[in-house]
């Protein structure tokens, strides 16, 4: 339900109209040096009120750390981290919430909850839940790079605008850039992305898209197969982020379309070591992680809440109603997805390796 993970277990709890939303981390190896600012520097890029393709609601996301951090290190106590909700306006979830807003989940909710569930900014299926996925994916990165792998998210496509991967921009200074505002692993897309999601915007409507992650680095053997493969792992923590409709690895869906002459990924030695000349199953097989770069995509659907007036009903009269959305919305979440999904692989990274005693004793 709210936990995540075996062996780094996270919990998350608040909500995104309550009075925090944050993480409980268990199982964080001790002495382990955090640097709190790269977890703040991750929780901005995940922030609302970035840039003109984001939402405007206005949250610093400043991060209180409770227990499980003593000065810069790691205790072994779980760690307890969150940030307040400030920028919070809640009336106009009272005035609609008998009518649920298509594409989100406020009619499931109440029939589950009976009625009394948190309905304010979609509660604890608002994509503010995924604040404590960053926190504990940002403590994640940073122990995994002392262990030599890292982890890298970008915008993959927005829309129908896809990009190329080329090799000399999978690198956080091209996709964190400050005038990279769309996330774009292609510099030279970013102003075409941002004016699709404007137009979008006008028109008060939304747009999807897909964040491509690589890691890299990972010693050969990681993943607990079969139900702890790296792919089960990575796909069970992908659609706990919200607005998640579908994870390829490698060449994904296209490998229907392909022979196993061509799909296959022949075996080399380069400077000492077995790599694949190809890379079409995405660095895994069998679950477990052949020394290759992981490569997975997540596809994002289009941001439910739009302006444009819908077709519901009101839950409990039972009567056809109509919904115009107000507020403060992403007219594209993909840009800020890309951090949550870079975090998210660290957590499961991190379980893995703990798990196969790649760190630790």
């Amino acid at each position: 339900m709210n936990i995540f993970g075996t062996n780094y277990r996270i919990m998350l709890i608040g909500s995104s109209h309550g009075n925090l939303v944050g993480v409980v981390i268990d199982g964080v190896p001790a002495a382990e040096e955090i640097d709190i600012g790269e977890i703040e520097k991750d929780l901005m890029r995940r922030a609302p009120g970035q840039s003109k393709v984001t939402t405007q609601r206005k949250e610093r996301d400043k991060l209180v750390i409770e227990a499980g951090i003593l000065n810069g290190k790691t205790t072994g106590e779980p760690i307890v981290a969150f940030v307040r909700n400030k920028d919070v306006d809640s009336s106009y979830y009272d005035e609609i919430k008998d009518t649920p807003r298509p594409g989100h989940a406020d009619y499931p909710a109440f029939v589950k909850y009976k009625g009394a569930n948190d309905y304010r900014g979609g509660g604890r299926f608002s994509g503010r839940m995924t604040i404590g996925l960053v926190i504990a994916g940002s403590i994640a990165k940073q122990i995994l790079r002392r262990k030599g792998v890292s982890i890298l998210a970008y915008t993959k496509a927005i829309g129908s605008i896809d990009a190329d991967v080329r090799e000399e921009n999978l690198k956080p200074s091209v996709v964190y850039d400050q005038e990279n505002i769309v996330r774009s692993i292609d510099p030279e897309l970013v102003s075409q992305m941002t004016e699709a999601i404007s137009n979008a915007k006008k028109a008060g409507d939304s747009l999807g898209g897909i964040v491509e992650c690589q890691i890299r680095g990972l010693p050969v053997g990681v993943g607990e197969p079969i139900f702890d493969s790296i792919e089960s792992k990575l796909a069970h923590i992908a659609f706990s982020i919200p607005a998640t409709k579908g994870i390829e690895f490698g060449s994904g869906f296209m490998a229907a379309r392909m022979r196993g002459s061509e799909h296959n990924d022949p075996y080399i030695i380069e400077d000492g070591e077995i790599k694949t000349l190809s890379n079409n199953a995405g660095g895994i097989l069998g679950g477990l992680s052949n020394g290759m770069p992981v490569v997975f995509r997540i596809a994002f659907k289009p941001t439910s809440s739009i302006s444009i007036k819908q077709q519901t009903v009101n839950q409990l009269t039972k009567e056809k109603a109509e919904l115009k959305v107000r507020g403060r919305h992403d007219p594209c979440i993909v840009p800020r997805a890309v951090p949550i999904v870079e975090n998210s692989a660290a957590i499961v990274m991190l379980d893995l390796m703990l798990a196969g005693g790649f760190i630790g004793a």
